[in-house]
C-alpha cells in the first residue's frame, strides 16, 4: 500500500477494520496531535506496533488542537501531519477527528488497545471505560523524557 493511502476517511477505515477483524488481527488506537513530531511520539508509535496487528492513528484537526492548545497552534496543518503519520512504519492507517477528544471516534471503531502517553493517567484518556467495557485493555507508554512539542516550541 502507498503511504498515502494510510491516511483514511472514517468509513474507509470501518472497511479497513472488517477486513483487519476477519484476518483476526488485533487493532491499536492511540490519539493525538503530533503537531511537531519527536522522540516521544516515535517511541509511542514504535510501542503500539508491538501490542498489536494494526495501528491507527486518530489525529486532532487543525480546528480541534486550537482548541485544545490555542491559537498559535498547530505550527504544521492536519494534512502534513497526516502525511508524516502515514510515513512511519508502525502506522497503518491515520484519520482525523474534530472534536477534543476522541471519545466518539474510540466508540465507532472500537478497538482492541487504547494507547496514551505516559503524561496521560488511565482515568484521564477518552474512551477507557468504553474500551474495557468491551473487553479491550488501556495500555500508557512512559514518556521519553525532554521530549515534549510544548517543550520544545518553549526552547526557541
Amino acid at each position: 500500500m502507498l503511504w498515502k493511502e494510510k491516511i483514511v476517511s472514517l468509513e474507509n477505515l470501518l472497511l479497513k477494520m472488517k477486513h483487519w477483524k476477519m484476518l483476526g488481527g488485533k487493532v491499536v488506537f492511540t490519539n493525538g496531535c503530533f503537531d511537531v513530531l519527536h522522540r516521544g511520539h516515535v517511541e509511542l508509535l514504535a510501542e503500539c506496533s508491538t501490542l498489536g496487528d494494526y495501528v491507527i492513528v486518530g489525529l486532532n484537526s487543525d480546528a480541534s488542537v486550537k482548541k485544545l492548545k490555542g491559537e498559535t497552534r498547530p505550527i504544521h496543518d492536519e494534512h502534513s501531519r497526516a502525511l508524516v503519520l502515514a510515513a512511519l512504519q508502525w502506522v497503518d492507517a491515520v484519520v482525523i477527528f474534530d472534536t477534543t477528544t476522541p471519545e466518539e471516534l474510540i466508540k465507532i471503531l472500537q478497538p482492541d488497545i487504547l494507547v496514551k502517553g505516559g503524561d496521560y493517567s488511565i482515568s484521564q484518556i477518552a474512551g477507557t471505560d468504553f474500551v474495557i467495557s468491551n473487553g479491550g485493555q488501556v495500555h500508557i507508554v512512559p514518556l521519553v523524557e525532554g521530549f515534549s512539542t510544548t517543550g520544545i516550541l518553549e526552547k526557541k
